[in-house]
């Protein structure tokens, strides 16, 4: 996988409040709710494509089985408030630790071996997953989905608004964007590279590799638990068709779209992926071949993506730069 630098590591943490304090007036810039309640969304699959990144992209596991776990994260904490009346906050709380759970009963085995078992373990996973999610009915609702799912509440504040979930959404993504943006350029993410690059290499380093693999698997799916929780608690209503193999898939091909292993390369991926089935819907089938061709594109001409093309842009045209200044 390519992983050409994208803006300088360092400045990810000064650029990012920036752009978040744009984000911030959308609510008021949007036209209507129902785009403000696509920005939400936004903000959800940053999450999912940012964690799959941070597992993919600077770890180098292959996880087939991100879109199972954010699954598991909107059934965890809408079957809770469903069927035990659960706070959705505890519920949320709940999911994520579900996910880690399972984070751990899956990587604990399949992490210590080499080459592509981890993404046949994940792919399994997945399976097992959509099978559940169909089969449970009394729990899940089966095939026809989980409905009555409340919204979040917080002291009377109702966050079924879209103006209102959206803030929600703003803040809780941004502080885990920041967080990574942090952990990129700290000791554990110099760690996490050199793992990617060669876990031989990297045990002779002295980096516990086990530990650090199976610490980045639970944080990222738990991140996708989170992102699950607040699917659930948006549409209020959740079915197995969302979280399916070809989802996890789909969410891979967003994470090169926009760039192995690149910080921004997340945003781009997100972007496309909210905004492709909104401009195609009343096209069948044309997301697919979009996709396809997008790929086909990214490998044939920008392996690293987009944010890795417009790095290498950057790159060109501040050597440029510096060249006519001699």
């Amino acid at each position: 996988m390519n992983t050409t630098p994208v803006l300088p590591r360092d400045r990810s943490p000064v650029l990012l409040p920036g752009l978040w304090v744009l984000l911030l007036a959308w609510p008021w810039l949007a036209p209507n709710d129902y785009l403000v309640s696509l920005g939400g969304t936004f903000f959800i699959n940053l999450l999912l494509i940012a964690s799959l990144n941070l597992l993919v992209g600077y770890t180098g596991l292959t996880s087939m089985a991100h879109a199972a776990f954010w699954g598991i994260g909107a059934y965890a904490s809408g079957m809770l408030a469903v069927h035990l009346d659960t706070s959705p906050w505890l519920g949320t709380l709940a999911a994520m630790l579900a996910c880690g759970l399972f984070s751990v009963l899956i990587g604990w085995p399949t992490l210590r071996l080499s080459g592509h078992y981890l993404a046949m373990a994940t792919l399994g996973f997945n399976a097992i997953i959509s099978v559940l999610l169909v089969g449970l009915v009394a729990w899940t609702g089966g095939p026809n989905g989980l409905i009555g799912i409340p919204p979040y509440t917080l002291a009377g504040w109702d966050l079924s608004l879209p103006e209102n979930f959206y803030l929600l959404c703003w803040l809780l993504t941004g502080l885990v964007m920041l967080s990574l943006s942090f952990l990129q350029s700290s000791r554990t993410g110099r760690a996490l590279r050199a793992i990617r690059s060669s876990d031989i290499a990297a045990a002779c380093m002295g980096i516990p590799v086990l530990r650090q693999k199976l610490t980045i698997f639970v944080l990222a799916n738990m991140l996708a638990g989170l992102a699950g929780a607040l699917y659930a608690h948006q549409n209020l209503f959740i079915s197995p068709d969302s979280f399916s193999f070809s989802t996890s898939i789909l969410l891979l091909v967003m994470v090169a779209v926009g760039g192995f292993g690149q910080y921004w390369g997340a945003f781009f991926g997100a972007l496309i992926f909210t905004a492709l089935p909104e401009l195609v819907r009343s096209f069948h089938d044309t997301e697919l071949l979009i996709l396809g061709a997008a790929m086909i594109l990214v490998v044939g001409f920008m392996p690293g993506g987009i944010a890795g093309g417009l790095a290498s842009w950057r790159a060109r045209r501040q050597a440029g730069r510096k060249g006519a200044t001699l």
